[in-house]
């Protein structure tokens, strides 16, 4: 595999040039945009392997660049804001971003979620395909199906939480545990994380949280599969 590539979009320049600085030195090619329009010029030119997409943006918002992007490509995207609120939260993992950083934040610490989720992006290729009622999960090609003719795309942090539910069924999974396993133990951020990603994981398989198929929620304790083997 060659250097991979990262796009960091920003309309500060001091942030782009920080951010840029270390991920160069963890060994990334990096590619900058200040604006919504260019951010996507980038993202169907260059075909970068993950994308820093700050909120605040001229032209278009950070929102509406992820949604384009995703009519198009599954490229993980981190998105970069001031903004701490859940809702802001909610329609950036609903529109389809992989992670959250609200500013200020660390530079070292953006660097190790990029390596993160670059490395769960890869194919894994050890582990056969885990199939039950109506849901099949491929780690290998990293493809989900449902009811047997239905393919989910997910992001590569869905997949992730859905890989490690699976691969343990009825297994229950506190939230903190599932951050360890699917964020890594260096995740530094609030655990409600957690039920935010769960819920559009839900939301791709169609999933009843009222009448669980597949994930279930354990009141007060955090969720586990629950679906039947084939």
């Amino acid at each position: 595999m060659g250097t991979q590539c990262v796009l960091v979009v920003d309309d500060e320049p001091k942030i782009r040039m920080t951010v840029r600085g270390y991920l160069e030195a963890d060994g990334f090619d990096v590619v900058e945009a200040a604006d919504g329009p260019s951010a996507l010029r980038a993202v169907a030119e260059g075909r970068p392997d993950l994308v820093v997409l700050d909120v605040m943006l001229p032209g278009l918002d950070g929102f509406q660049v992820l949604r384009r992007i995703r009519e198009a490509s599954q490229v993980p995207v981190i998105m970069l804001t001031a903004r701490d609120e859940e809702v802001d939260r909610l329609i950036g993992f609903t529109t389809g971003s992989d992670d959250y950083v609200t500013k200020p934040f660390s530079p070292r610490e953006l660097a190790l979620r990029v390596r993160a989720i670059l490395r769960r992006a890869e194919p894994a290729q050890e582990d056969g395909v885990l199939r039950f009622e109506g849901l099949a999960v491929d780690p290998a090609t990293r493809t989900v199906l449902v009811d047997a003719d239905r393919t989910v795309e997910l992001s590569a942090l869905d997949f992730d939480l859905l890989f490690a539910m699976a691969r343990a069924p009825g297994r229950v999974f506190t939230r903190r545990g599932l951050l360890a396993q699917v964020w890594g133990e260096d995740f530094f951020g609030d655990e409600r994380v957690v039920d935010v990603h769960i819920r559009t994981l839900r939301r791709a398989l169609g999933d009843d949280v009222s009448a669980a198929r597949f994930v279930g929620t354990v009141r007060t304790i955090g969720y586990r599969f629950v679906g039947s083997p084939a």
